[in-house]
């Protein structure tokens, strides 16, 4: 195995840990040859504990012998992956290499998934925080490379959060992957027999390999 580690954020509407998107993804990365491990973050937390949670698990994985971090994260948890490779702030040790993103939400600025919007910014959240907290807002030239995956008959997170992003990664020239499937259900974890949509690990697992 290289000394890359991925960590594993599972969705949940930043209310609970979805089970399907967090061991058996590292099952899967351990089969693949690489080390991972599911982070907890913080639940009904407001912004930014759950990012300052995080970023200090990549601190400790970098002290513990980690050269490269990637993240790999879910709807609500795909979210804060892509926080913590975009937002600014972070210290050298808490820098993320690479993103893998399964149809996450990536704007505060919709009204789509409300429910993980209000418990991460709160009723009354002002137009700058929802914008700050919009991954399409912060991508910079410098942003780490992301795959991300989606399919266009979501009916909780829809596919325009991952159009969003990747339209901002165009922009900013930053390499990135994009697949979007045509049908499939919200949370879908590894997608095994869920149809075209399955072939989602084959396509990040060369693309991890790439970037580890």
């Amino acid at each position: 195995m290289t000394r890359t580690h991925l960590v594993v954020l599972p969705g949940g509407g930043y209310a609970e840990h979805a089970a399907h998107e967090a061991e058996p993804v590292v099952a899967w990365l351990g089969g693949i040859g690489v080390r991972a491990s599911v982070f907890r973050y913080p639940l009904h937390a407001r912004h930014p504990r759950p990012l300052t949670a995080l970023r200090a698990e990549i601190r400790r994985l970098r002290a513990a012998g980690a050269q490269r971090v990637g993240l790999i994260g879910f709807s609500a948890g795909g979210h804060l992956a892509g926080l913590a490779a975009l937002a600014p702030g972070a210290a050298a040790e808490e820098t993320v290499d690479f993103a893998v993103l399964g149809y996450a939400i990536t704007s505060m600025e919709t009204e789509t998934y409300r429910p993980a919007r209000l418990i991460l910014l709160g009723e009354d959240a002002s137009a700058e925080l929802r914008r700050s907290t919009s991954l399409d807002a912060l991508v910079t030239p410098d942003a780490p490379p992301f795959f991300l995956w989606h399919t266009a008959e979501d009916p909780y997170v829809p596919a325009d959060h991952t159009y969003r992003l990747a339209s901002a990664l165009a922009a900013g020239q930053v390499p990135h992957t994009v697949h979007v499937f045509a049908h499939g259900p919200h949370s879908l974890g590894l997608a095994r027999n869920a149809g075209e949509a399955a072939i989602w690990t084959t396509l990040a697992e060369a693309w991890i390999h790439e970037q580890a």
